[in-house]
C-alpha cells in the first residue's frame, strides 16, 4: 500500500485511535505510511528544535565536578520536578505555600534552609481570599508582614480552565496556560520555585496512562530546566496509595518520572473504621522517592497558629534530627536579633549572659532547649554566620555574640 504525496495518511480509524500501534505482522503495516503519519503528527504537535549534543565522556576530564543543587537539601532538588502528595485536607497546600514564602523571604521551611529567590504559587483550588488568609497566618507566625512578600507571585485559577497541557490524538502538548506561566516566570527572573496546586486540575488525561503521564512530567521538567528552577507538583494519592501508606497516585509512571516524591500524612492508629488520630494537628512528611538522597526519612510536623512547624526531638538521626537542628539555628538568630535590638548582649561562654541559657527562657524560644541552642551556636560559629566580639579594658575583656558582618 503506497500513498501519493497528496493523499492524507490518516484514516477515520486513525483519527479515533491516534497513531496505530502497527507491527510487521499486522497486514496494515507499511513503513511509508507510518512515515507520513509521523510527519502529520509533527504538524499537530510541533516538535521542539533539539539543542542537546553528543560528546565523548573523556571531554569531562579536567572539569570540576558540579555540585548537586537543592532548593531544600535532601528534600527538593533544583531544576527538576518534585511531587508532594497528601490526602485532601491533610495540609499539603498550606505546607507548599509556606515553602514559597520561605524562598521569597530568605527564610526557613519546616526547620530547613531554603535557597532564597523569587517564587510562584499557582493554585487551581483556592480563591484569592483563601490564599490571603493563609498568607496572613504564615507571615504572622514568622513575625513578618505581607509587605515582605514582594518576591512571591500568586495566581488563583479557581473557577477557570487550569489545564497545563492539551491532549491530542498523538501526544500531550503545552497549553496556553503553561506558556503564560513560563512567560511570567521568565519576566520575574531568578525564580527559585514554582508550586503547582493541584494535579487533578492541571493534568488533562487519564492518570493511569503511562505515556501521557511521562509526557506531562516531561513538559514540567523542561520548564524547570529552561528556567533553572524547582517545580513542586501537588497531588492526591490513589485509594491504594492511601491504604498502603505509599502515597502513590494512579500509574506508577508518576513515581518513576519525578526525581523526588514527598508524602504528607496524618498520624493515626489502627485501620479502617477503627482508625484514630491521637493528635489531629500532627503530620508526618516522608521521602517516598529521592533520586539524590535517602528514601524513608521522616519529618514530624505539628499545626500551630495556622502553620506547620517541625517537632524538635532531643536526639535522633536523619531528616527529623536535621530539621530540629535547623530550627534551633533559626530561632537562635531570631532571638539574637531581638536581644540586639533591645540593647542586650549575650555571651558565647558559660556566664550569667550565656546565650543558650538566656534564649531557652525567652517566651519566643519555640520550645528549643539550652542544649539544642548550644549546638546551634557552635554550628553557626563554625560556618561564620556568628562572630565573637571582644571589648572592655585589658584587665576585664568581655566576649559577646553578634551576627557576622553586623548583618541583621
Amino acid at each position: 500500500m503506497t500513498l501519493s504525496p497528496h493523499e492524507d495518511p490518516f484514516t477515520p480509524d486513525d483519527v479515533e485511535t491516534g497513531m496505530p500501534d502497527w507491527h510487521p505482522e499486522d497486514p496494515r503495516y507499511d513503513p511509508g505510511r507510518l512515515s507520513q503519519i509521523g510527519r502529520r503528527a509533527s504538524i499537530i504537535v510541533p516538535q521542539p528544535s533539539r539543542t542537546s549534543r553528543f560528546f565523548k565522556a573523556s571531554e569531562l576530564h579536567g572539569r570540576p565536578v558540579p555540585e548537586r543543587e537543592w532548593l531544600v537539601e535532601d528534600l527538593i532538588p533544583d531544576r527538576t520536578v518534585t511531587m508532594l502528595s497528601g490526602d485532601g485536607g491533610t495540609g499539603k497546600s498550606l505546607l507548599a505555600l509556606q515553602l514559597t514564602v520561605a524562598a521569597a523571604t530568605g527564610g526557613w521551611w519546616i526547620g530547613r534552609r531554603v535557597k532564597p529567590g523569587r517564587a510562584i504559587y499557582l493554585s487551581a483550588e483556592d480563591d484569592e481570599d483563601e490564599l490571603h488568609r493563609r498568607l496572613a497566618d504564615i507571615v504572622r507566625a514568622e513575625r513578618g508582614s505581607l509587605s515582605d512578600l514582594e518576591h512571591l507571585t500568586i495566581r488563583s485559577l479557581a473557577g477557570e480552565d487550569a489545564l497545563l497541557a492539551i491532549e491530542t490524538h498523538v501526544a500531550l502538548a503545552a497549553s496556553s496556560l503553561l506558556a503564560e506561566l513560563e512567560a511570567a516566570a521568565a519576566a520575574e527572573q531568578d525564580v527559585r520555585v514554582i508550586v503547582l496546586d493541584t494535579l487533578a486540575d492541571l493534568y488533562p488525561a487519564n492518570e493511569n496512562d503511562r505515556a501521557k503521564v511521562r509526557q506531562f512530567i516531561g513538559l514540567l521538567r523542561g520548564l524547570a530546566l529552561r528556567l533553572r528552577t524547582a517545580v513542586v507538583l501537588l497531588g492526591h494519592p490513589s485509594l491504594s496509595g492511601l491504604m498502603s501508606g505509599s502515597g502513590s497516585s494512579g500509574s506508577t509512571a508518576w513515581n518513576n518520572s519525578v526525581r523526588s516524591r514527598l508524602y504528607l500524612e496524618r498520624i493515626a492508629d489502627g485501620e479502617g473504621p477503627d482508625r484514630h488520630e491521637p493528635d489531629p494537628d500532627r503530620r508526618r512528611l516522608t521521602t517516598k522517592k529521592a533520586n539524590y538522597g535517602r528514601v524513608g526519612e521522616e519529618i514530624m510536623l505539628t499545626w500551630r497558629h495556622g502553620v506547620f512547624e517541625p517537632d524538635a526531638p532531643e536526639a535522633g538521626t536523619g531528616l527529623d534530627h536535621k530539621a530540629a537542628s535547623a530550627k534551633a539555628e533559626r530561632v537562635f538568630l531570631k532571638l539574637l536579633d531581638t536581644f540586639t535590638a533591645q540593647g542586650r548582649t549575650v555571651a558565647p561562654d558559660p556566664s550569667p549572659a550565656y546565650a543558650p541559657t538566656k534564649f531557652e527562657g525567652h517566651p519566643d524560644s519555640e520550645g528549643v532547649t539550652a542544649r539544642a541552642f548550644r549546638y546551634a551556636m557552635e554550628a553557626l560559629l563554625s560556618r561564620g554566620d556568628l562572630a565573637i566580639i571582644e571589648d572592655g579594658p585589658p584587665s576585664k575583656r568581655r566576649k559577646t555574640l553578634a551576627r557576622a558582618g553586623g548583618s541583621r
